[in-house]
């Protein structure tokens, strides 16, 4: 989803690929990845969240989520912007869309909020002040808040952290 953020607004891209897809019965659901079926069950159980983009990492804008909507079920990477032309949030944008797969793998949602006028209820309870990017764990706790775009590899590095993406690798080992 590179494309996205080159040149053109986020707010153009605001069906998923797969969901048309779908819809035209192009792709059957048995022929689906599984996080792509996650993602459409929570596209799904969520009606009011514009979904950006989705491949493999799920986007979506802050407008019509609250962060209990991701509780125990995605990390919830939040990248707050005054507008969708701030550098920060363009450079930030960019490195999801280069290294968006270590996010997916991590469970992550990535919730995008550039517009301060719609007052979402994410944006009421972080507070941001221009651009903001705060990392919520499964459990709701605000891991990471900066002021400054960081690289995926730095964000996933803080999610490998958190005691409970600890126990996640300790689980998938067998152990």
């Amino acid at each position: 989803f590179a494309p996205i953020f080159r040149g053109m607004g986020a707010r153009m891209y605001k069906t998923l690929a797969l969901s048309a897809a779908l819809a035209t019965g192009l792709v059957g659901l048995a022929g689906l990845p599984a996080r792509a079926l996650d993602a459409l069950k929570w596209a799904d159980a969520h009606p009011d969240v514009t979904i950006l983009s989705s491949d493999e990492l799920m986007m979506i804008e802050a407008p019509g989520a609250t962060l209990e909507d991701f509780r125990w079920t995605a990390r919830a990477l939040v990248v707050f912007a005054d507008s969708e032309n701030d550098p920060r949030y363009i450079q930030q944008m960019e490195y999801i869309a280069k290294d968006g797969l270590r996010l997916a793998e991590r469970d992550v949602i990535v919730v995008v909020d550039t517009d301060p006028a719609a007052e979402s209820a994410i944006r009421k309870e972080l507070r941001p002040r221009g651009f903001t990017l705060v990392l919520i764990g499964k459990d709701g706790f605000k891991y990471l808040r900066k002021p400054l775009p960081w690289d995926v590899r730095e964000i996933s590095r803080s999610i490998d952290k958190m005691p409970l993406r600890q126990q996640e690798l300790k689980d998938s080992r067998g152990r």
